[in-house]
């Protein structure tokens, strides 16, 4: 039995299989490193932003997608796609180059649903309604927004150069609700602070933060310390000591005890990119934690909602036709 409510789960139930992500790049910046609020960005984000790079090489839209669907549809047998603007944040800037994206998403073979990568400051009504008229248009069965929460401490977000408060977060999810668009909020462990480091009680205050919003999804993250990044200049001179994997490990337990069982749980750790990491080493097998944290949640006997609605069993995730 599962002992969260998976993405994996979640898929199945309402396409009958796999959803198989697709990463696209389309060219978009953050309002974190062109000027609009600082040069700087985040202190822990990698200044290459996240993705396949696909984009920088001229690569467009609809070729990364037939890259990357070829390959899922001959190793994997798969014909269920969601197009996943990953880099940066995808809509900043000029509404219209929102709407040209979107646009070239327009007959790609099995899309099925949309990931947007993106910040609750870079979501205005006049894109939010952009992007709930469009998935309509492209007969999607879903847009996902995937927006930074990261700490529900504003002290911590100042800190970390974040940029904005978590009101603007608690906002920008309630609006994308309104919409029918479905939010998956980002938290991170072990965030810098001005005083030291986040700790557990911090964490379960950003968790009891998501479940007073219509928030459908979360991703948690590790914090780990990536090269060119103000985190690793802070690590290097000292500043900054990573979570230890035991620390991490019960973290994220009583996170997910404290968390709303009907909340979909898209990822329970973070993957480096390919010679990125510096610390911690346990962070840099992705394949192996995520084992690591399968065994410490049966060893102990952590489920999702457990202290928070699920208290009695670990749940069969509400559907009578559940296919875990």
């Amino acid at each position: 039995m599962k002992r969260t409510y998976a993405l994996s789960a979640y898929t199945r139930q309402r396409h009958g299989q796999r959803v198989q992500k697709i990463p696209l790049d389309a060219g978009f910046s953050c309002p974190n490193r062109d000027g609009t609020l600082s040069r700087r960005g985040c202190l822990f984000c990698n200044p290459r932003g996240s993705g396949s790079g696909f984009g920088e090489e001229g690569m467009t839209l609809a070729g990364q997608w037939e890259f990357w669907r070829t390959i899922h549809e001959e190793r994997h047998n798969l014909s269920k796609f969601t197009a996943y603007l990953q880099s940066y944040s995808n809509t900043h800037g000029p509404i219209g180059k929102l709407a040209d994206t979107l646009a070239e998403l327009n007959g790609l073979e099995g899309l099925t649903s949309l990931a947007i990568g993106t910040r609750p400051d870079c979501l205005d009504p006049a894109k939010l309604d952009l992007l709930a008229a469009q998935r309509d248009a492209l007969g999607l069965s879903e847009i996902f927004l995937e927006l930074g929460l990261q700490s529900a401490c504003d002290e911590t977000l100042a800190h970390i150069n974040r940029g904005h408060d978590a009101r603007a977060f608690a906002e920008a999810v309630r609006q994308a609700a309104d919409r029918g668009l479905k939010v998956v909020a980002h938290v991170i462990a072990g965030l810098p602070t001005p005083f030291g480091r986040e700790g557990r009680s911090e964490l379960l205050a950003s968790i009891d933060f998501l479940n007073r919003l219509p928030v459908h999804g979360v991703k948690f993250h590790n914090l780990y310390v990536c090269r060119g990044t103000d985190l690793a200049r802070l690590h290097g001179r000292g500043g900054y000591t990573p979570l230890t994997l035991d620390e991490y490990l019960a973290q994220l337990s009583s996170a997910l005890m404290r968390l709303s069982p009907r909340t979909v749980v898209h990822r329970l750790n973070g993957n480096p990119a390919t010679g990125e990491l510096i610390a911690p080493d346990w962070a840099g097998n992705m394949r192996r934690l995520h084992n690591q944290i399968r065994d410490y949640l049966e060893t102990h006997d952590v489920w999702q909602g457990k202290e928070n609605g699920a208290e009695h069993g670990i749940p069969a995730w509400f559907s009578p036709d559940w296919r875990g």
